[in-house]
Parts: C-alpha cells; sequence; structure tokens
C-alpha cells in the first residue's frame, strides 16, 4: 500500500530543526525547507516516484513553507509575529490530489508534533537545571541586582548582564 508519513516541524524562518531532524532520522525522503526555492511540481512528481519505487516515504516540511509555497494572509499575532499559512494540511491535500489524478491508492499519516514537543515532560536534569536558575535569580533579586539574567557558562551559574 502506498503510504506516506508528512512531517510538520517548527522553524518559522529557517528550516534548522527539519533538516537536523531529517538527518538524524536517516529515513526522510523529502525535507522542505523555508530557506529553499520548492517547486511543487517537482515535489509531488518525486513522491510518486518514491510510491512506485518503494511503496512509501516521509516527506518532513519546517513550518517557514508556509510563507514560501503559500500566500500568507499578512496578518499578525498578538506577539507581532506574521501568522503564517498553516503548510501541513495544504501540502496534504495536494499530495493527495495528485494522487487521486492518476488514480494511485494512497494513505498519508500526517503529524504536527509541535505541541508535543514543547510540552514534553522534565527529566530530573531539566528539574535540577530550573531550581538552579531560579536560585541564583533569586539571589540575585535579593542582592539588588536588576537588569541581568541568570545562565550556566563552563558548568557555572553565573549572572549575565541584559542591554538595554
Amino acid at each position: 500500500a502506498n503510504c506516506i508519513g508528512l512531517v510538520k516541524l517548527m522553524g518559522r524562518h529557517s528550516g534548522f530543526i527539519a533538516l537536523h531532524a531529517g538527518l538524524a532520522a536517516r529515513h526522510a525522503d523529502i525535507v522542505l525547507l523555508p530557506e529553499m526555492t520548492i517547486s511543487l511540481e517537482k515535489v509531488l512528481q518525486h513522491i510518486l516516484e518514491l510510491m512506485q519505487s518503494k511503496s512509501h516515504c516521509v516527506v518532513v516540511v519546517a513550518e517557514g513553507c508556509g510563507d514560501t509555497l503559500l500566500e500568507s494572509s499578512g496578518e499578525v499575532d498578538g506577539g507581532g509575529n506574521k501568522k503564517l499559512a498553516d503548510v501541513g494540511p495544504w501540502l496534504r491535500d495536494k499530495i493527495v490530489e495528485r494522487f487521486k489524478q492518476v488514480k494511485l491508492p494512497l494513505t498519508v499519516k500526517y503529524i504536527d508534533p509541535t505541541y508535543m514537543i514543547r510540552a514534553i515532560k522534565p527529566n530530573a536534569n531539566d528539574s535540577v537545571y530550573c531550581s538552579m536558575l531560579s536560585h541564583n535569580a533569586v539571589h540575585a533579586a535579593m542582592a539588588g541586582y536588576t537588569a541581568i539574567t541568570v545562565g550556566q557558562i563552563n558548568c557555572r551559574y553565573v549572572m549575565l548582564p541584559i542591554a538595554c
């Protein structure tokens, strides 16, 4: 059965996460990045060729491709960021449409793990790190420091000035 795994990953203006996820997974057949000039026709043709040769493929698309493959509305969100068109469902629909045209069966599994990635449970190291940061932030505030942030550099917790 022809099956496509379509994964949309974070990356509004950069395909860094999508690129490295594709490299790390080692089984992504197509990785679409906002930094690339993308021909939808060539992508769809390549997917068809992959289906004919191995009956499955994995396509990774960065969120920012919603601004390069599609026209966004130009609206901004509450934080002042440009609202991007949702490229994942749009690309899924284009792939399904192409397979209907050539009368080939297809199953598409679409995954948008954005919130799963952002909301993953912390492990013990995360808890210790956050405790140390908050501990040092409180010490800095009690010592009268302002316009600073705390962080870790070379295994030491430090106070860093925030430039205005």
